[in-house]
């Protein structure tokens, strides 16, 4: 029997904000606490009331909405404060954070206190996120270097995939990552599924109906307008499709103008967020194809997800969230033209055989559930803690 780590999880965002980050974090949470103790500490929120229905522990500290966002920023604990002192009373073995804002930074502060290692991942194209809020460049560079100083402080740090890896070199981190994938606890649903029914019924969905689908968060950084733009020119082609937007965001009102702009109201629809995980799954089983063309996503979970419901998907080539998939194997890439992308929606559609070949094989290859992330990383954490104990003797 290995040992039962005390491991604390420490991270900026948490419900009742929803993201590809989020689920991360309480996927992993609830695998870890099968054979550990965990402690997640997130911001405060007036939702304290559903952490109790949780198989970890959960501590959360005094925090400030983030404007024009639904997050909220921790205040900052100071070291003779009620809350740091507690927290030190976990005696904790391990401290990984995932982000490097306040939060994050309060869990550097305690494994240096408490003598642990401390381990971060980073999930997040940063510096796309900053430069749709801040326009200076300058600026701009000041926000990275303070976030990877927070990185730059742990003993150890984890890569989603290998491209992420280059981009905390390009942060300036002075340490090369390990890389540990993402997971996913959706689970795929059989063909004659009652829920893929209700998904043709709600829509009027034909057996034969081309069904593309991007799921995530409705915002201009994960090239929604993109997809959009190339769909106009699949119309116009001729190409017969219906198109799905699953998911909420900053962006939803301008896309449904564009969207009646582009007088394809029959044929693309927002459907909102769809928060039951079976009528998600019956979505990506349903679509023929998932279209994801982001350059922000690093590892996002949706592309998992839909692997998992054998939906491959359509990335930009040399994409940091296309590092896992093989063209024309395990899913498909396009350059990022709109009329290109539109060719490759035309070209993968049209040989259905092949298609089914790599829906397969994303299925085979890409699919991985969050029990066998979870158990890698509890191999991880138990190898640093011993060679964090190796060198600090």
């Amino acid at each position: 029997m290995k040992k039962r780590l005390k491991i604390g999880i420490f991270m900026d965002s948490y419900y009742p904000a929803i993201d590809g980050v989020v689920l991360v974090i309480d996927n992993l949470c609830k695998e870890l606490s099968k054979f550990n103790d965990v402690v997640l500490v997130i911001p405060y929120t007036n939702t304290v009331n559903e952490d109790k229905d949780k198989p970890y522990k959960i501590v959360r500290i005094k925090s400030v909405d983030v404007p024009f966002s639904e997050y909220r920023l921790g205040i900052p604990s100071l070291k003779h404060s009620k809350v740091y002192k507690s927290l030190l009373e976990e005696k904790f073995d391990v401290i990984h954070i995932h982000s490097p804002f306040t939060i994050g930074k309060l869990g550097t502060d305690l494994a240096k206190d408490l003598d642990i290692p401390s381990i971060c991942t980073m999930h997040t194209r940063f510096d796309f996120e900053i430069r749709k809020v801040v326009k200076n460049k300058t600026i701009n560079k000041l926000i990275i270097k303070k976030i990877i100083k927070v990185f730059n402080k742990c003993y150890a740090g984890i890569a989603i995939n290998s491209k992420m890896i280059k981009v905390f070199k390009d942060y300036g981190y002075k340490k090369k990552p390990t890389i540990i994938y993402n997971g996913t606890d959706l689970k795929p649903l059989p063909e004659d599924s009652k829920y893929i029914a209700i998904i043709n019924e709600k829509y009027n969905l034909k057996k034969d109906d081309n069904i593309l689908l991007f799921v995530g968060r409705i915002t201009s950084v994960k090239n929604i307008f993109f997809i959009l733009d190339s769909l106009k020119l699949l119309k116009e082609d001729g190409f017969k499709f219906k198109m799905f937007y699953v998911g909420s965001g900053s962006d939803e009102k301008k896309l449904a103008s564009k969207i009646l702009e582009y007088n394809m109201s029959d044929c693309v629809i927002m459907t909102g967020q769809i928060k039951d995980r079976e009528e998600l799954s019956a979505m990506y089983k349903r679509a023929d194809l998932f279209l994801f063309p982001s350059l922000f996503d690093a590892s996002s979970l949706v592309q998992i997800e839909a692997a998992v419901n054998e939906t491959p998907g359509l990335f930009i080539e040399d994409s940091v969230t296309a590092d896992t998939v093989t063209n024309e194997v395990n899913g498909f890439t396009s350059e990022l033209d709109e009329t290109k992308y539109k060719d490759r929606i035309k070209e993968i559609l049209a040989d259905k055989k092949h298609l089914k070949e790599v829906s397969i094989n994303a299925h085979k290859m890409l699919g991985k559930t969050w029990d066998e992330i979870s158990k890698t990383t509890y191999e991880f954490y138990l190898d640093l803690i011993e060679k964090y104990k190796e060198e600090n003797k």
